[in-house]
């Protein structure tokens, strides 16, 4: 049979360059629902650890003739030597022939999924009249979150981060304000998007009609709230399974605070089989924990975008 003669390769900028925000938000609403009903096939996450350093994740999904697979990082302690905590590859492939399709960076594509899915939790969970926004971490993924939360009609907003640069670099680009936390916190709608080593949110910083969207608590240990604050919210997560194990609501749940039948998934909510924010006052809390087909839904659009010729690609021989 004859090699693959070749494979397109979209780096980091390439993805970018691709897909806009607006279609990330656009296609990873599909993907939940998608994936709610049955349609896509999403086999659990697999971590495989490198002790002390941190840890691999192996991400397969198949769904609209399509198969990928990710294969990505979480190394804290990357900064410090120059690399960036997150690094890895995603493999996009025919779900019909197994032929290998396009490489695309891991980095961008989880950075845009993972802004593209606050921005839908915020637009079905949030108050209607919510307008403001508060980001906590404006690394990588805190900044495409504010930017698909700013496409999506948000802000101003308040940008905080425990390093000064990044956030006024990020306040200024969107036009927001840098702020501290406290006065991130008061926002409508808060994104936290930290490593999770530390809870950056407590049951006293919750005020009435507040929409929390927890974005950085990717893996058994972490948290960016305290077990108490995560208890007392209305929950909402993208899959129970993988939230429950390794989530913002691991703590709660693992405290016996909280179990199945307190918290909906937001692919029920967006197809009207559960409700939503119960009313103006309630305090709701959306744990992300990020999933292979948000993944996929952005590589299909990155793809389609490739194949219209709107972005160039580099090429491999297999």
């Amino acid at each position: 049979m004859p090699a693959v003669a070749e494979l397109a390769v979209l780096d980091h900028d390439a993805v970018l360059a691709a897909v806009s925000p607006e279609v990330a938000i656009e296609r990873v609403r599909d993907a939940l629902l998608r994936h709610h009903h049955g349609e896509w096939v999403m086999p659990p996450k697999v971590y495989l650890d490198s002790p002390p350093y941190g840890d691999f994740r192996a991400m397969p999904v198949r769904g609209e003739g399509l198969a990928l697979l990710k294969w990505i990082t979480s190394f804290p302690e990357n900064p410090a030597r120059g690399l960036p905590t997150v690094t890895g590859v995603i493999c996009l492939s025919d779900a019909g022939t197994g032929e290998p399709l396009m490489l695309l960076d891991a980095r961008s594509v989880t950075a845009l999924r993972t802004g593209a899915v606050a921005a839908v939790a915020t637009q079905v969970l949030a108050r209607p009249q919510a307008q403001t926004i508060g980001i906590i971490g404006c690394g990588l993924h805190g900044a495409w979150t504010a930017r698909c939360l700013a496409a999506a009609g948000y802000g101003p907003g308040v940008c905080h981060d425990t390093r000064s640069e990044p956030a006024r670099r990020l306040a200024g680009e969107l036009d927001w304000d840098p702020g501290s936390l406290e006065q991130a916190l008061r926002c409508d709608a808060v994104c936290c998007v930290t490593p999770g080593n530390a809870p950056v949110v407590a049951v006293g910083d919750l005020h009435p009609g507040l929409h929390l969207n927890m974005l950085g608590a990717d893996g058994p240990g972490k948290a960016e709230a305290s077990v108490e604050a995560v208890s007392a919210c209305v929950l909402f997560c993208d899959e129970w399974e993988q939230a429950s194990h390794g989530g913002e609501l691991t703590g709660a749940v693992a405290a016996g605070l909280v179990d199945r039948d307190r918290v909906s998934e937001l692919g029920a909510v967006l197809a009207g089989e559960v409700r939503g924010r119960p009313d103006r006052e309630a305090v709701t809390l959306f744990d992300s924990t990020g999933l292979a087909i948000q993944d996929l839904a952005v590589a299909r659009a990155a793809l389609q975008a490739w194949r219209e010729g709107q972005v160039k690609a580099q090429t491999v021989r297999l």
